[in-house]
This record gives C-alpha cells, structure tokens and sequence, in this order.
C-alpha cells in the first residue's frame, strides 16, 4: 500500500481538510500520516507524528518512515519553527524516493517578472521591489495612491494602501478583520514608520487599483484549478469574495464575504466578456507556470475587476484554500478531498522521474 504524508507546521492546521482526505485514503489504496517537517529525524529518516487507522476512523500517534508521496500544506511565517522548516523541507523535496504533489511557486517579485513576459502581461498590475523609502514617495508623487505589500506575503497579512492628500499622507491596512487608518502630517513621519518596515521583510509597490463595488466593498473572483486523476488541469469552481466597506482586502480571512459567481455574473452587463477573458487566464496560467518555474497539483487565482471592466491578476497562490469553494458550490466536497490522493495515486502510476530534474525555487507558497 502506497504511503501518503501530509505536512503541516501545526498539526492542528486545516484539522478538518487533513481528517476528511485521511479517511478516504485506504478507499484509494494508500496509507495517510499527517506530521510536521521538524518531527523528522534526519539521521535514521524515521518521523514522530500519526497515522489514520482505517477501522477507528481517527489518527494514530506513532513513529514511521517518511511517506513516498507528500502534500505540502505548510505555510511559512517569520517564526523560528518557521525559519526551522523551510531548509527540512527543501532537503525532502530534493531526495530520489519521495514525491511531492507539487512543488510551490516563487515569491511575488519572480512570479510577476515570469508572467510579465508570457502572454499574460497585460492581466498584471505593474510591480516593483522597494529599494527605500524614497522610491514610494517618487511614487506617491506620481500616483497619488499605492499599495505596498510583502513579497513573501500571503492572506492579505502586511498589505497597506498609501494615499498622498495635499500635504499628508493616508495609510490605511486590515488587522483582526479591522480597518486600521492613520494620518503622517508629512513624509519624515512616514518614513520613520516606513523604514523599520521594508527593513524587516521585502516588500512590493504596486499602483492602487479601483477594485471595489458600487458599496465601495472591495472583491474579487477567487478561482480554484487542481489536477485531476489523469493529471489534466480542471477549474473546480470559482465564486466572488467581496470585503469591508472601505476596506482595501477581500480575503475571508480579513472578514470578508462570499457570493456565488453565477449569481454574481449574471447581474453584469459584460458576463461574456469577463466569461471569456477568466477562461483565457485559468486556460494559459498553469500551462505558463510550469512551463517557466515548477510542476504543480493545484492553483489559486485572485481576480479584480476595475470600475472600467479591466481584469488583473491580484495573486497566484499554489496552496490555496477551498472556503469560497465550498460555500458557493457545497457539492464539490467529496471531489475536493479525493483530489490530492487521486492525483497522487496518478503519479505513482506515471513517469514522473522528470519533475526532479528542475525541482524546487522557493518554499513561500
């Protein structure tokens, strides 16, 4: 029977997803451990976490080989069991005998440099490392509104709106699904917030999109692709996430909330139009990102619309979650948790020997 490991930096994280694909594993001829990249003994390649028991339907604590096939759904932070993790990880990545469902994608800065010269171009807002704080005034200056956000962000943590008035400068974030605004009186003052900031994580500048609603809520189209048994990527489903009034995030995550697309797209008066141009973007993005970067199991996209109608390609995010998913179309549950053990079970089954030979630019996502 093949060996199926899910890794996570918590084992209390995604509890419920982890639990539902367990019990199916033994219905699809595998095994299902779920552990932590730290609890794996480098020496002997023996690893403390738990085993799902078919017959008690319930996890198993115990000592076991590192599992042939692994999903990773660990999600790094600043953390030192983060920092800990991230070298674990890569080492499995890179070892003949274990095969991973998919590989991860790049940070946001490599991501945008790769579609930026592929046929999706025009679907990306125009980014830019910041070098200092200099560079988002000149932008200011110019723009009058930015956003700046990490570079190895994810669930809209660290994302700020900078808006320049005549003389002060308006910041505003989300934190604990609450909008947070300040006002600097002028540039000094921002620097002396700015500077620790940039100086503690890498981050982006992009110019501020008008992305919001008639109800100025902001939204977008979280659209959910995977792989399916024979390895073809299939859409699973897509829905609307739309955030706070005033907000500038959409994700659940910040207190956002859901709506079903087709209920959504059937109040546009350009439904074809955004019908077709979604369908040229989830058609031509995996077949892109594999090309250019690494092999993948499954894909998040995060889709604006402008006042105007443009699409923009917010975040690409290759361990999306299934929330919008699951709330706009509750019938996808069992397809979503046989997802990960049917498309292992197909790479057991192929010759994947060639996902090894260029394995492996970043961890993040």
């Amino acid at each position: 029977m093949k060996t199926f490991g899910i890794i996570t930096l918590n084992i209390e994280s995604e509890a419920s997803y982890i639990h539902e694909i367990a019990a199916r594993s033994h219905s699809c001829g595998m095994e299902c451990y779920h552990f932590l990249p730290s609890s794996i003994n480098p020496l002997t390649k023996q690893v403390q976490g738990r085993r799902f028991c078919a017959t008690k339907k319930s996890w198993v604590d115990g000592e076991f080989p590192i599992p042939s096939l692994i999903y990773d759904r660990c999600f790094y932070g600043d953390d030192e069991h983060s920092k800990q993790c991230i070298p674990i990880v890569s080492w499995l990545k890179s070892m003949d005998d274990i095969t991973f469902l998919g590989f991860g994608l790049p940070n946001k800065l490599e991501l945008y440099e790769t579609l930026s010269n592929s046929r999706l171009s025009p679907y990306l807002p125009h980014s830019q490392s910041i070098k200092d704080c200099l560079q988002v005034a000149n932008a200011l200056y110019k723009q009058k509104k930015i956003i700046i956000k990490p570079i190895n962000g994810s669930q809209g943590y660290g994302i700020y709106y900078l808006k320049k008035n005549n003389k002060t400068i308006h910041v505003k974030t989300e934190k604990n699904k609450k909008i947070i605004s300040r006002i600097f009186p002028n540039e000094t003052k921002l620097f002396q917030w700015l500077q620790p900031l940039i100086n503690f994580r890498p981050y982006l500048l992009q110019p501020y999109l008008e992305l919001s609603n008639t109800s100025s809520q902001p939204f977008d189209i979280r659209i959910l692709l995977q792989k399916d048994e024979k390895g073809v990527w299939v859409e699973r489903g897509k829905g609307i996430r739309i955030g706070n009034t005033g907000g500038i995030l959409s994700n659940l995550s910040a207190g956002g909330s859901v709506l079903d697309f087709t209920s959504w797209s059937s109040t546009q008066a350009s439904k074809e139009y955004i019908c077709s141009e979604l369908n040229f973007i989830t058609t031509n993005l995996p077949k892109i990102l594999e090309r250019e970067i690494l092999p993948l199991f499954e894909i998040g996209i995060d889709i604006g619309m402008a006042k105007n109608g443009a699409l923009w390609i917010l975040d690409v995010n290759s361990k999306p979650g299934r929330k919008v998913v699951l709330q706009t179309e509750p019938d996808l549950e069992e397809t979503l948790f046989l997802a990960p053990l049917l498309y292992g079970k197909y790479l057991t089954q192929s010759d994947y020997k060639e996902r090894k030979s260029y394995y492996e630019k970043t961890l993040y996502h």
